[in-house]
């Protein structure tokens, strides 16, 4: 059996790396770097590396940075599903 690679018809859309997809890409991957920080945060301090109120902190961090994010994504969501049922 021959297999042969899957070439696309038409170049890629926009450029990669640039665009709001690259920006909510990176701000998701910030969001990501935040939850790591908080579990490091929670794993000093039950190691005793730590203290209670900077655990506390880094959580709180991450939390609002989730919330934000899931926030922003569901108006996001929203929008497309409001442009996609208008009548052209």
């Amino acid at each position: 059996m021959r297999v042969e690679p899957l070439l696309p018809d038409a170049p890629p859309l926009g450029t990669p790396g640039g665009g709001a997809a690259a920006g909510f890409a990176k701000a998701l991957d910030a969001v990501g770097e935040m939850l790591d920080s908080a579990e490091s945060g929670e794993d000093s301090f039950a190691y005793g590396g730590a203290t209670l109120q900077e655990a506390v902190y880094e959580r709180a961090r991450a939390d609002v940075a989730l919330s934000v994010a899931t926030a922003t994504a569901q108006r996001i969501t929203q929008s497309v599903q409001s442009v996609l049922n208008m009548q052209v």
